[in-house]
Formats: C-alpha cells, structure tokens, sequence
C-alpha cells in the first residue's frame, strides 16, 4: 500500500506541475489521450505483474501483442463481418496460445523464464515478419465499428480503457481472493518452500504465464483498434516499457510481492512523463533517464523495506526468545 501511495503521488505532483505550466494539459481531449495512452501499457502490466509476483518474467509480451494485433487486421482482411467480439476472442486466444508455449516450457521443461521468453521473442517476432511479408494493413481496411471502439467514450472514458479497468478489477480480485492467486506470492517469496508445502509450483507459474500472454493478446487487440494501420512492427520493443512499469509500480522484481494496482499506477505514470515532458519543453532523452532513475528509485526501496521488515522480524525473536 506505501508504494502504490507513493506512485500516486508522483503521478499527483507530475500532472499539477505540467497543468500548472500548461492549463491545456488537462482539457477534455488531453485527458482523453492520457487514457488511451496508457491502455496498453495497463493491460501488458498486469500480466506482467502476475509473472513477476512468481519470480518470473515475460520477454515475449511485445512480440505477442504484434502478432495478435496483425491477425486481428488479417481476419478483418478475410471476413470483414467478423463480430467484434469473435475479433477480441480470437486475439486473445492467440495470445493464450503463445503464453502456454511460454508456459510449458518453463514449468515442464524447467528452462529459466528469462532465457524461454527471450527466444520466443525472437521467434514470435520473426512468425509474424514472415506472415506479414512486407505487408502492411491500412485503417481503411479495418470495419468502422471496429475503429470506433477505438475512439468511443462511455461517461467520458475511452471504451479501451474499460477494458484495461476490467482487466486489472479481476487480477487484483482473483491474486486476493482465490487461493491460486495467493499462492503465486508464495512461490516468488521461496519457491523451494512453496512445493514443500505442497503448491503445485510448475502449475502456477504455467498459470502465469498463460495469463500473461492471453492479456498481450488482447493488448494485440486493442493496438489494432485504436491505431488501425497494422505491419510486423507493431509493439516492437514495449516488453522494456512493460517490465520498467512493473518495477516502478513497486513489485519486487525478486517476486513474491507488489500487485497489480501498483503495476498498474506505474504503467499510467510512466505514459504520463511521456506525455508531459514535451509539454514541459524537456529534451526526450530525458524521458529514459527519468525512467531509470525511476527503476533504481524503486528496486532501492524495494530492498530498504525487505531489510526494514527482516530487522522487525528478527527483534520480534528475541524478545519472544
């Protein structure tokens, strides 16, 4: 709860200083572009968060969200009565698809997350290269109600960033209140001690990472909704934006705690510098440095407040010895 605070303060204090410098910042239309902006990132990060919290990464997440979002455009290409709906299940499914591969390789073949996720990468990458030979898929191509939802408001909220609600309500309800959920802060605190107690470790973390990569596929989705021109390249290199927006967000790149609201909080923050320090007239290189700093600030307080609560538990021994 002290580092989701303290991300939305950050947040707080960012958008008052750049209101403050620019009164336009926060006009209708800005705040629109805020959400949208920050939709994807949302989506993608809690995946994300749900991996980590298992002591886990997925590198893939870009590469999958490229791929869906491309066979979204290319199954409108094919059938351009496709229901909306059909569109969203589709991607997902290909994303669910892509995150069991994920999956089964890490719980089943044992490979470390890191080196499984940084192949399929490549290789999800270079699937969707090959599918799309060059090609790319224009706005025009796409159905109108399909490009609609990717600007529609319901109560002055882009419909897209109901999605990214929905998607972040229920993982923050499903690791709070099933068991499953709570079991994956147990296997990213001491995996070894989880199967010991008797956690189906592999499971879980085969778990995670189907979600992980069902939520890229319908971040595939989304991206085709809202930017309509399709080719191989898109959400090429955002798993960085992604792991950075975890991290920020305040769960322990070492597992075992954080949560999805805090990822969440970090994603629409670091969206947010992205759109504030142009207005601020500060120069984009100072964008990553703020980003890096941010992740530095972040795993530091991470490890201050382990040591913190080692040093409380060890004095509660004592006395009680």
């Amino acid at each position: 709860m002290v580092r989701e605070l303290g991300i939305g303060l950050a947040l707080v204090l960012l958008v008052a200083v750049t209101t403050i410098y620019n009164p336009r910042f926060l006009n209708a239309q800005s705040r629109k572009d805020l959400m949208l902006g920050a939709t994807i990132l949302v989506v993608l990060a809690v995946g994300q968060a749900i991996v980590v919290i298992t002591r886990n990464v997925d590198l893939s997440v870009g590469s999958v969200l490229g791929l869906s979002a491309f066979a979204t455009g290319k199954l409108f290409l094919a059938m351009s009565e496709t229901p909306i709906v059909l569109a969203v299940l589709a991607g997902v499914g290909l994303g669910l698809l892509c995150g069991i591969v994920n999956g089964a390789l890490i719980a089943v073949a044992r490979v470390p997350a890191l080196v499984v996720t940084l192949g399929t990468l490549y290789v999800f990458r270079g699937v969707d290269y090959s599918w799309a030979a060059g090609q790319q898929i224009n706005a025009a191509d796409m159905p109108s109600g399909f490009k609609r939802m990717g600007t529609a408001t319901l109560l002055g909220i882009p419909v897209l960033a109901l999605f990214a609600i929905a998607v972040l309500v229920f993982a923050g309800y499903y690791l709070r209140n099933y068991r499953s959920g709570r079991e994956m802060y147990a296997i990213g605190s001491d995996p070894e001690a989880a199967r010991l107690s008797g956690i189906p470790v592999g499971w879980r973390v085969f778990t995670a990472m189907a979600i992980s990569g069902a939520l890229a596929g319908l971040a595939g989705v989304l991206h085709a909704a809202r930017f309509g021109t399709l080719d191989a390249a898109a959400g090429n290199g955002i798993e960085l934006q992604v792991v950075a927006a975890v991290v920020v967000g305040g769960v322990a790149i070492f597992g075992g705690s954080g949560s999805v609201y805090g990822a969440a909080l970090g994603a629409l923050l670091l969206s947010t510098i992205g759109s504030a320090l142009p207005v601020l007239r500060i120069d984009p290189f100072w964008q990553q440095a703020v980003v890096g700093a941010l992740i530095l600030a972040a795993i530091g307080l991470d490890r201050a407040l382990t040591a913190r609560i080692a040093d409380r538990l060890r004095g509660r021994r004592a006395r009680g010895a």
